[in-house]
């Protein structure tokens, strides 16, 4: 498949609430969409990183590697199929977001022409993967324990099955206990991305008696060691999320026993195909895992939903209906929870959802066009 032309738009994306984690407080997501044509088909990737909190990958610096380093590479030559990503954009280090940008447009593409809904074409025939994904809500940070109360409350009340809540210190022992409170018997997580260290083990151990389903994250965001020493002193799992980029992180984790849960997610891990390896690997070492989310708009959500219809991702995902960020969503139509708490794969051809023009229009703060 030969690439004609690639489009690259920077976005701006109010959010529906102010989304607070151990970062900070968000009221709106600046994003990049590719949409990359190729047999006369249109394939779209998106961007989902606007950090440095999570990453250190910005917009800024994603439109920079995007523009002058990725998009040549994926110009110089046709694909035979998505799978050649990592090996084309190898010679730029790390920048796993932006390669995941273009990566998943390609998905899209050679599903598309395949005649499959990018699920069926990951399947490959095994009859495997699911077309519903059980999904849960990730909660931030709330003004007082008794507003996350109720914002759980209100979350519970649209079918979700699992809650996550943000943590930080000074929010996090009392916060999880009122949750608890509010979810009894019902799966519940933490997630502090990375705002602790080994000597606040303690504060871990403090929530030893919630039953909770994992704590996320705990250390820093670049540490496999240190959360090995922090699961031999706790019963409850640790989730192991930002400190994950390659299979190879993936098998350091698993072999050291630094985690006993693994979060994927595709743009992090530099696309689909690294995603699914990582997948492989926790699949064959018994360790269970669940597709994380970066506040992606119907684009991106699409494209973690064909993720997270594989095997192994048998524990709630962080992808949750459309309406949790955006009202209204860039794609038609929205993703909506079904009454199972789930969300459904999309069955159409590629991603399988569509762009409305108008509202992409609207959100789009520059563009620029790459022909070969």
């Amino acid at each position: 498949m030969k690439i004609d032309q690639i489009d690259l738009y920077q976005i701006h994306m109010p959010l529906v609430a102010p989304f607070e984690t151990s970062f900070g407080s968000k009221d709106h997501r600046n994003l990049i969409l590719a949409r990359v044509c190729a047999d006369g088909l249109v394939g779209w990737g998106e961007y989902a990183s606007d950090g440095p909190g999570y990453s250190y990958e910005t917009v800024e610096s994603g439109w920079h590697i995007l523009k002058d380093y990725l998009i040549p590479l994926a110009l110089s030559a046709p694909f035979s199929g998505p799978r050649e990503c990592p090996e084309r954009f190898h010679r730029v280090r790390g920048h796993n977001f932006a390669k995941s940008c273009l990566e998943g447009a390609l998905w899209d593409l050679f599903a598309q022409r395949s005649g499959l809904s990018l699920r069926a074409y990951l399947d490959a025939g095994r009859g495997i993967t699911r077309d519903r994904v059980t999904v849960g809500v990730s909660i931030g940070i709330q003004p007082s324990p008794q507003k996350l109360a109720e914002k759980i409350e209100t979350f519970l009340q649209y079918g979700y099955l699992r809650i996550k809540i943000k943590i930080k210190p000074g929010r996090d022992i009392e916060d999880a206990r009122v949750a608890r409170s509010v979810l009894p018997g019902r799966m519940l997580m933490v997630d502090a991305n990375s705002a602790y260290s080994l000597a606040d083990a303690g504060v871990f151990q403090a929530m030893e008696d919630l039953d909770l389903l994992m704590i996320e994250q705990p250390l820093g965001y670049d540490d496999i060691y240190e959360h090995h020493k922090l699961q031999r002193q706790l019963r409850t799992p640790i989730c192991l999320d930002e400190s994950i980029h390659t299979p190879d992180h993936a098998r350091m984790a698993i072999e050291l026993d630094a985690c006993k849960i693994i979060n994927i997610k595709q743009g992090r891990s530099g696309g689909l195909t690294r995603a699914i390896e990582i997948h492989d690997l926790c699949q064959a070492a018994g360790m269970p895992v669940w597709c994380g989310g970066m506040l992606e708009t119907g684009i991106g959500r699409a494209l973690n939903l064909a993720l997270a219809s594989l095997p192994n991702f048998t524990l709630p995902s962080d992808l949750s209906a459309s309406n949790r960020y955006y009202n209204p969503d860039i794609i038609d139509p929205p993703f909506d929870i079904n009454p199972d708490g789930t969300l459904s794969v999309p069955t159409g051809p590629g991603l399988g959802v569509q762009i409305v023009p108008s509202r992409l229009k609207a959100a789009t703060l520059r563009a620029a066009t790459f022909r070969p």
